[in-house]
């Protein structure tokens, strides 16, 4: 007995949908035990934490289905991956969520390919099945990048208050505290962070270090360094912070004026990359018996579209490594 097309995808639509809603049913309501700490933290005076006078319900202390799913997957070293993907996009959803995302995108763009955009087409269902996989990992790519243009960009004016409160006799914990309260986003909270996990007991050292893998930065990887080598063999840590202040200012310049040279380049790319994928879609849409073997032979139609589709990621790929100068 031959199955359908229609029935694989009802089929599949079908178990995403209980994976999402299984895992929406086990969802909890309540914040972490940590989260409760870090937001009684907040109420409380930044000098002092008293963790004794915080009450855990006994119910917050049993782990639920879907905490114990969310360790079993942060344990293993994509979930690792995954963690630390979220924490640099600043996403405030779990390990387990992130997954149930893609399951729910993969079936979501592999439904709308297959039933709306290309009705009864395989190949094209399983296209956006591939999108739609890999589009939550593009959006939280994105999300990351975007953050971290915008720190550096506001590492020269951080480093330029830092200096300023060091100089006024404030120590470097202090400093921060006031880098925390009047640094616009996202600086201010990567920098409350800091602060909250050495008020917690964590060493600087490794907060600064939790700091750099949130925020993978060279100009700040600067920084660090600096403030801990001056915690381990002194020195006056305004001045030098003023010095990589200066640098830092003049290789964000530096990078402005190799994007403006690259603009061109990087256009190019992007054209040459997705118009072929863009002509063949509005051909397929016009005119679906001219496109439509491509799509249909599985002897040579399917062939030919991997060998294209890899063709133009090599091409793509090529293109950004060579508009990539690194300073």
């Amino acid at each position: 007995m031959e199955i359908s097309p229609t029935l694989i995808v009802l089929g599949a639509a079908a178990v995403a949908v209980a994976i999402v809603v299984f895992g929406v049913v086990n969802a909890r309501s309540q914040k972490s035990v940590i989260e409760q700490r870090l937001t009684s933290f907040e109420q409380h005076s930044p000098a002092f934490l008293d963790l004794d006078g915080i009450d855990i319900d006994k119910e917050e202390e049993r782990p639920k289905l879907r905490d114990r799913l969310d360790e079993a997957l942060t344990r293993r070293p994509i979930g690792k991956k995954w963690r630390t993907a979220l924490a640099r996009a600043d996403l405030k959803i779990t390990v387990f969520e992130y997954v149930m995302l893609h399951v729910l995108t993969t079936i979501g763009f592999m439904l709308l390919a297959y039933f709306l955009l290309f009705p009864g087409q395989l190949v094209m269902a399983v296209l956006g099945a591939f999108i739609g996989f890999f589009t939550p990992r593009l959006v939280v790519g994105r999300m990351t990048g975007a953050r971290l243009v915008k720190f550096e960009a506001q590492l020269p004016d951080t480093l330029g208050l830092w200096v300023n409160a060091l100089r006024s006799g404030y120590s470097v914990l202090q400093s921060m505290e006031a880098i925390s309260r009047d640094a616009p986003e996202p600086t201010a909270t990567e920098f409350k962070r800091v602060v909250q996990e050495v008020q917690l007991g964590i060493d600087m050292e490794d907060s600064f270090d939790h700091l750099l893998q949130r925020m993978e930065s060279e100009d700040l990887d600067l920084v660090v360094t600096a403030v801990n080598i001056q915690r381990e063999v002194g020195g006056n840590l305004a001045e030098i912070l003023d010095v990589i202040s200066h640098t830092v200012r003049e290789r964000i310049k530096l990078k402005g004026e190799i994007r403006v040279l690259t603009a061109q380049g990087r256009i190019t790319g992007y054209l040459i990359s997705f118009l072929p994928i863009l002509l063949a879609i509005f051909l397929n849409g016009i005119n679906p018996t001219y496109v439509g073997l491509l799509f249909q032979n599985r002897a040579c139609g399917w062939p030919l579209l991997a060998i294209g589709l890899t063709m133009i990621g090599i091409g793509m790929a090529a293109i950004q490594k060579i508009v990539d100068i690194e300073i």
